[in-house]
């Protein structure tokens, strides 16, 4: 009933219609080597919007990130921006862990190309994964 409410409200068909979609993975049991190398996490963002269908609008920005505290041994930050949103990951290599979001506003994603794609990049051997629709009540048209 409340999406019908929605749907009506903001033009949307039968209220199913939403802005995107975002993708979180929380990758377990990396390879310490990988997780701990420029190059790897640098291609891993760098290539993947062009196999899933994006397009770059800003070259892919990684840094090494400091540890800052026992929770947070450092590791690589890396970022670039798409023309449907962006996608981000940080590495813990002392953990053996990664966290990355692919977030689109595209309807959807083909989600197991890129969970397997991290987690062969990374050598991970456990996902956590998240997968939102965004923007639920996304406007139809311009208001």
């Amino acid at each position: 009933m409340l999406s019908e409410f929605f749907g009506r409200m903001f033009g949307l068909k039968g209220g199913k219609k939403h802005f995107g979609v975002h993708l979180m993975i929380d990758g377990y049991g990396g390879d310490p080597a990988k997780l701990n190398d420029y190059d790897t996490v640098f291609n891993s963002i760098d290539r993947l919007p062009e196999l899933i269908g994006m397009k770059k609008m800003n070259e892919t920005l990684v840094l090494e990130a400091p540890a800052i505290s026992e929770k947070d041994g450092g590791g690589f930050s890396g970022f670039v921006m798409i023309n449907t949103s962006h996608i981000s990951c940080h590495t813990f290599p002392k953990r053996h862990f990664v966290s990355i979001d692919v977030y689109t506003c595209h309807e959807e994603m083909d989600r197991e190309y890129v969970e397997k794609y991290f987690k062969e990049a990374f050598g991970l051997k456990e996902l956590e994964v998240n997968y939102v629709k965004r923007g639920v009540r996304y406007p139809a048209n311009d208001l």
